[in-house]
Parts: C-alpha cells; sequence; structure tokens
C-alpha cells in the first residue's frame, strides 16, 4: 500500500490590516488648513482694527474727568492733561500720564483708568497743607513731607499754623524745606495731625533745643527738643482740657509736666 507523502505545512503570513475610519487622536486633533487660514485671517483682522483705531478719532480723549479734589486741584489736573486731548485712549502712554500729575505739588497721590469712549477718569487725593512758612512778607504752604506746595499771600491761610524761617535759602516750590529748624517745625505739626490732635495750633517757634506751639488759646505748649515728641503730645492731650487757666504747659520732661501761669520759660 502506497504511503501518502506529507503535505508541506503553510507559512504563517501576516500583514497589518488598516482601520478605516480610526485615524490617530493626535491627527484628528490638528486643525485643518481651511481652519488655520481662517484664524489667520481672523488675528490679522483684529490688529488690523486695533491699529486703525490707535490713529483715528474713534476713542479719542476729549473730556477730563477729576474724582476727589477740590475745585482748584481739579482745575490743575485738567490743565496738566489738557495736552493730551485728541490722543487715541488705546494710544495713551501711561508713563506720560503719571509724569504730568507727579509734577503737581497740590497733589498727593493719583490713580486713572480710560472710560470709552472719550474719557479719561483720574482719580485723586491732594496734598493737605500742615503749615504757612514765612520769610519776611513771603509765604508758603507746606505739607505734612515738609513739601512746599505752593506760594500764598502772607495773611491768606490764618487758620493754619505759621512757622518764621530763620535759616537757609528761600523754599523751593516742589522741593522739601531745607531751613533746619522749620522742618522740625513741620514735622512736630505732622505728627500732631497724625496723632489726631485737634490743639488749633497758631505759631510753631523752633529754637536749636525747644519747640514751642502757642495754640490760639494762648497757650504755650513747650515741647523742648524733639525727642519723644508723639509722647509729649499724647501726654499734652490729656492734660489740656484742666490747663485752661494756665498760660503754659511744659512738657519737655513727658513723665514730670509742669503747667504754670507765667509765660516766661523758668518763671
Amino acid at each position: 500500500m502506497a504511503q501518502r507523502r506529507p503535505q508541506p505545512t503553510a507559512r504563517a503570513r501576516a500583514a497589518v490590516v488598516p482601520l478605516r475610519g480610526h485615524e490617530a487622536p493626535i491627527l484628528r486633533a490638528l486643525p485643518s488648513g481651511r481652519s488655520l487660514l481662517v484664524g489667520f485671517v481672523i488675528v490679522a483682522a483684529a490688529v488690523g482694527l486695533y491699529a486703525l483705531a490707535r490713529i483715528t478719532p474713534t476713542f479719542a480723549l476729549d473730556h477730563i474727568e477729576v474724582v476727589g479734589a477740590p475745585p482748584s486741584v481739579a482745575a490743575h489736573v485738567e490743565a496738566a492733561l489738557r495736552p493730551l486731548r485728541g490722543t487715541s485712549l488705546l494710544a495713551l502712554d501711561g508713563a506720560e500720564v503719571d509724569r504730568r500729575l507727579a509734577g503737581l505739588t497740590d497733589v498727593a497721590a493719583a490713580s486713572y483708568d480710560r472710560d470709552f469712549p472719550h474719557t479719561l477718569r483720574v482719580v485723586v487725593r491732594p496734598e493737605h497743607p500742615v503749615a504757612v512758612v514765612r520769610r519776611g512778607s513771603h509765604a508758603w504752604l507746606v505739607a505734612a513731607d515738609a513739601r512746599v506746595i505752593a506760594p500764598v499771600r502772607a495773611r491768606s491761610r490764618q487758620s493754619l499754623p505759621q512757622v518764621w524761617l530763620t535759616q537757609s535759602g528761600e523754599p523751593q516750590v516742589g522741593a522739601a524745606l531745607t531751613d533746619r529748624l522749620g522742618l522740625r517745625a513741620v514735622r512736630a505739626l505732622a505728627l500732631a495731625r497724625r496723632a489726631r490732635l485737634h490743639l488749633r495750633v497758631r505759631v510753631v517757634r523752633a529754637r536749636p533745643h525747644d519747640l514751642t506751639f502757642l495754640l490760639a488759646s494762648g497757650l504755650e505748649l513747650r515741647l523742648g527738643d524733639v525727642r519723644a515728641v508723639p509722647l509729649k503730645l499724647a501726654v499734652a492731650a490729656r492734660i489740656l482740657p484742666q490747663a485752661r487757666d494756665y498760660a503754659y504747659l511744659d512738657l519737655s520732661v513727658p513723665e514730670r509736666p509742669v503747667a504754670g501761669a507765667n509765660s516766661q520759660p523758668g518763671g
């Protein structure tokens, strides 16, 4: 009987079968060329419109609104920013606005924002003078930081303390006082204001080792040297309601205040 020859084993074949409709996720996430083109057109149009708005009167500044300042200070702010009228709010240089406001001695601080389409809104904290410094027939308003705000008529601000300058040259508007004794007097007044002491100071006399507040009531508040001025003022605030019949209150040594009827020191 003839034997059957074994058939050769078929070789295994392998192949990658593509799955239609199941592209790789990263390929599906990529935008099409048409979408990219549309996106570029939109961005270019937005940039073009922004550039056009910067040079056209669409958002031109024509009104400056000043908030938080009295009329005189508001007028100074408006005048300082007036040259910027006509500038597009989109092209407005913030550094230029800050520079113009920084030059105003009667403005302590200011901020601003653009109120489209045509308004610049400026919020101002005005500088409040603490004294009138005097040299001869000339007078100047001075702020709490000893910066000279503006010249004034000698007797136009009787409600403010008067400080007579005896050293250095004439004060310069916008600069700090250089008169050493006048500087001490103004700083002491600033401390009194910060402590909210309603002393109604009429005149401040400053000498090398003596600082005196002459109050509107006529009482002299002798503070001695400039050491521990806040403590001396705090002691004065507690004693003054009971010192109405005295001519002076000496606080040179705040732990041992002395009140007397003799207006002359040492009397």
